[in-house]
């Protein structure tokens, strides 16, 4: 999965891709260079992020969708916003990557399923806790969180859980998240995503900037694909899709 933020504000890359034409040609850059899927956000989800309007993270949005989903490439939106999640499946979206796991808009669940569409589920927490038991809180919120999915009608089948590398967790408990990756995939017996491409935890463990974190995101996504992470969501495509090839090339001369 290729990250593509239209966002001025993202950890990563923010400003690199807010103009149209400039979104475009780096979606196509990913998809050249393996992307199955794209997940494009445009309110940044960063800690401290400035929370954009619905009809201003549609405005981001909407060109890009509107001349990539009709050839045909499967995109997923990162939003929390009900009313944006339903615009960009009306437009040609296939999946919704919620931050906040249909627990943020309580009718994020019921356009999901109005649509037929997928949906990844993502752990989150507002404040981080040194004491928390992950395991248990991994399990209190998708439970909710599948339960919601249930009641409004979204078919099980098309969700996708993610642990939430970043998201209300010390860094400790990313690391912990990462290294616990198959318990929930054993647990729920449902895909997985891992997101932790370029994450300050790899600043916190490395000590290394933004831009030297692909070394570190690569060896983690190579361990979570071993662990049985079904989409790794990155920025850096190319490097990825060259790694997984030789992991996989490797695996068969056994």
């Amino acid at each position: 999965m290729g990250i593509l933020n239209v966002t001025p504000d993202s950890f990563s890359d923010g400003g690199h891709f807010q103009a149209p034409e400039t979104a475009l040609a780096h979606a196509r850059s990913m998809l050249t260079d393996g992307a199955d899927i794209l997940d494009i956000g445009a309110e940044s989800t960063r800690p401290g992020f400035r929370s954009v309007p619905a009809d201003e993270e549609w405005a981001r949005l909407e060109p890009i969708i509107n001349r990539l989903a009709p050839e045909g490439v499967p995109i997923s939106v990162d939003t929390t916003k009900a009313v944006v999640a339903r615009k960009a499946l009306q437009a040609g979206a296939r999946v919704i990557n919620d931050v906040w796991g249909f627990q943020a808009d309580p009718d994020m669940a019921f356009v999901v399923a109005d649509r037929g569409a997928s949906a990844v589920l993502m752990h989150n927490r507002h404040d981080c806790d040194d004491q928390l038991d992950l395991l248990a809180d991994w399990r209190r919120f998708f439970d909710y969180s599948l339960n919601l999915a249930e009641k409004a009608g979204v078919k099980k089948d098309f969700l996708i859980l993610d642990p939430g590398i970043g998201f209300g967790k010390t860094q400790d408990q990313n690391v912990q998240a990462v290294a616990s990756l198959g318990i929930l995939k054993q647990e729920y017996g449902l895909p997985v995503l891992l997101g932790l491409s370029r994450k300050s935890m790899f600043g916190y463990l490395l000590g290394r900037p933004v831009d030297e974190r692909l070394a570190g995101t690569l060896a983690a996504n190579l361990f979570g694909a071993d662990a049985g992470a079904d989409i790794l969501r990155v920025h850096d495509v190319r490097e990825h899709a060259d790694a997984l090839a030789m992991r996989q090339i490797l695996k068969d001369c056994k």
